[in-house]
């Protein structure tokens, strides 16, 4: 069985939930297996939050804590700057030839953290995912959907059509979330006049980043597992 395990570092109110179960979502709609599931302590914003998304070519049954991921991403910086993560070294675990995101225009990995991470041939990808969301989504809101974006552009683990369709779902027919996941959703909703503009907003910052991803990932020589 080949199966790719994603684990999402973030703070709380940047969707990191949302964007595992949307992942889940899109690989069902591609004809893959998938569960995803949430881990975090107290429910409130900036608190650090992380969730997990396992996809693979046959039934999975195991979830809970992701231990040996094949592609972490990172969602705000202060999960390695300030260690808000439940992680630590953020990269814990990581499989070899796996795959770093981070929402950052900086280096923020110390020379140890570069060694560590080139001994098992794991690239990284320093991706400005916030100004993307805030350039095409006109919210910071939709951080989340450049980080999906840019891990399906260099996995091709999904596809931008059956990301489209997850989007739909989750956005625009009744979804039932809970807790902090059902405030942020309300929150992403309230920004935007109409439902339509809501999904055409989060699927274009989707698309823009799954493009420069795409991009980097052809000058890379990645070794990823496939699915």
């Amino acid at each position: 069985m080949s199966r790719m395990n994603i684990r999402i570092s973030g703070l709380g109110g940047q969707g990191a939930v949302t964007a595992a179960h949307l992942l889940a979502m899109a690989a069902n709609k591609d004809g893959k297996f998938s569960i995803s599931n949430p881990f975090f302590g107290a429910e409130k914003r900036m608190a650090p939050a992380e969730s997990y998304a396992r996809i693979g070519s046959e039934r999975i049954y195991d979830r809970g804590e992701l231990v040996y991921p094949d592609v972490i991403m990172i969602f705000h910086p202060q999960v390695i700057t300030m260690q808000k993560s439940y992680t630590a070294p953020f990269y814990d675990g990581i499989k070899e030839n796996g795959l770093v995101i981070i929402n950052t225009t900086d280096d923020l990995l110390t020379d140890e953290d570069h060694k560590r991470l080139e001994d098992l041939n794991v690239a990284v990808l320093n991706h400005d995912a916030t100004k993307l969301a805030l350039e095409i989504g006109k919210t910071e809101l939709s951080t989340n959907m450049a980080m999906i974006g840019a891990c399906a552009g260099i996995t091709k683990i999904v596809s931008l059509k059956a990301l489209d369709g997850a989007i739909k779902d989750r956005f625009g027919k009744k979804y039932v979330a809970s807790g902090g996941t059902a405030t942020l959703d309300e929150a992403i909703k309230k920004k935007y006049a109409k439902k339509e503009m809501l999904l055409k907003a989060n699927m274009d910052t989707i698309t823009k980043s799954y493009e420069m991803a795409t991009e980097w990932a052809e000058k890379q020589d990645l070794k990823l597992v496939t699915v």
